[in-house]
């Protein structure tokens, strides 16, 4: 059983870019401790500041291609800026086959105009917005939640 988790553009920079508003914790400890709360589910985790690789994950992960030889069950993205801007990214997650999880650290709808608007999260399956770095924990779980209803 796989979960995939897709961050976009910057956030390669957790832990280090904006504290006050992303927090101290960089993704190899976001990472750590989900890996650690569900232990029997395989992590993938990919990164980008390219839009089209984001595109290209969601794809693939869609198609059931072997990211991993495990069934991937869902995705778990935050797509940083690109939420805001990337109707083609809006579109590559319409089209996915998978329950995707938009995860928002800081509250949008609070932060600058431009950012209040997220063009993923009328077609993502459920939305974590402004929940810090918790969010993608909260993510995976309501992913492995709707998979035992």
């Amino acid at each position: 059983m796989q979960v995939l988790i897709i961050n976009g553009p910057n956030l390669n920079r957790l832990g280090l870019r904006k504290p006050e508003i992303y927090g101290s914790k960089t993704m190899a400890q976001i990472l750590w401790d989900i890996q650690r709360q569900w232990p029997d589910v395989h992590f993938v985790y990919r990164q980008s500041n390219h839009e089209g690789d984001l595109i290209d994950w969601l794809q693939q992960a869609s198609e059931q291609s072997p990211i991993t030889h495990d069934q991937c069950l869902g995705v778990v993205l935050n797509a940083g800026g690109y939420s805001h801007t990337s109707v083609a990214l809006r579109d590559a997650v319409e089209e996915c086959e998978l329950p995707v999880v938009e995860v928002h650290i800081s509250d949008i709808r609070t932060r600058e105009p431009f950012r209040r608007t997220s063009l993923l999260t009328g077609v993502c399956a459920h939305n974590i917005i402004g929940k810090g770095t918790d969010g993608y924990r909260l993510g995976v779980e309501w992913l492995l939640g709707t998979l035992k209803r």
